[in-house]
């Protein structure tokens, strides 16, 4: 449906939205868009920060010269 739009489709659609909001309007609502990708961003950095320092954490806590715990799932039904 929307395939095949094209330059000229585009261009009438931001001229069609421009006359309906005004200037103001849409540059307060890009400025918003703006701030929230922002957030966004941010928020995915601190979140792959605080994954990666909880794997920085585990492996602290592997001290050398101690036997590590096994995590691999045993399974002790064998019917």
């Amino acid at each position: 449906m929307l395939n095949n739009i094209g330059l000229p489709g585009l261009l009438l659609i931001a001229i069609v939205v421009l006359v309906l909001f005004g200037r103001g309007k849409i540059s307060s609502l890009m400025g918003e868009v703006g701030k929230g990708i922002t957030a966004f961003k941010r928020g995915v950095k601190d979140g792959t920060e605080e994954i990666e320092s909880a794997v920085d954490d585990d492996d602290t806590r592997n001290v050398p010269g101690e036997k590590a715990r096994d995590v691999t799932p045993h399974s002790t039904d064998r019917s």
